[in-house]
């Protein structure tokens, strides 16, 4: 009977994160020819999270807003994720080491990351952290866009569980996967990094 009623419990909390498993990615249309940026140095670095943008406290698995991020301290939500964008994004475009300066002008559209509720989740294989963004880089002179507007999806898995228990002994949380994530995103569409483009299945949303 223990099984059984944990496995409807299973059924059930999959079917809060979406059902079965979906297909996620990291993905652009095109990145900047390396030839291009290998001329431009990073000046400013501005980011900016519409007041259009809805923001959830719910602690459930999925809550039906664009920007979850419940990590404490609490606070303003849109500031802190865009504090978090910033840094990943600067540290993202430190490797353009050119004459010409250049700012990086980025859009939030979604920063999805687990609740407490979906992290604590003792199932393999679920939860996604999505951090969809716009992004463009700009003459730091003249303001003459150089490259985009691009939209960016980018989606990580997720940690769960033991799994999310062990890493934050080690230091690793929600917010270093995902600032790790979109440095590497950053860097590749700018052809200054690896091409971190590519997908991966898993239960979320």
């Amino acid at each position: 009977m223990r099984m059984i009623r944990g496995a409807l419990v299973a059924l059930a909390l999959a079917a809060g994160l979406g059902g079965c498993a979906q297909t996620f990615k990291t993905d652009y249309a095109q990145g900047v020819d390396p030839q291009v940026s290998r001329g431009w140095r990073l000046a400013k670095v501005e980011v900016t999270v519409p007041q259009s943008l809805t923001v959830s406290e719910s602690n459930v698995l999925v809550p039906e807003a664009d920007i979850v991020w419940q990590v404490p301290p609490m606070g303003d939500r849109r500031a802190q994720v865009g504090a978090i964008m910033t840094e990943a994004v600067t540290e993202g475009a430190s490797g353009l080491h050119g004459a010409r300066r250049v700012n990086i002008l980025v859009t939030l559209r979604r920063f999805h990351a687990l609740t407490p509720a979906a992290e604590a989740l003792r199932m393999q294989n679920v939860g996604v952290l999505n951090v969809d963004f716009t992004i463009s880089v700009v003459d730091a002179a003249t303001g003459a866009v150089l490259a985009g507007p691009e939209v960016i999806e980018g989606a990580l898995p997720g940690l769960t569980g033991q799994a999310a228990i062990q890493a934050q002994a080690e230091g690793q949380t929600q917010k270093t996967e995902i600032e790790a994530h979109v440095r590497a995103v950053v860097a590749g569409w700018l052809g200054i990094g690896p091409d971190a483009r590519g997908s991966f299945s898993r239960i979320g949303a």
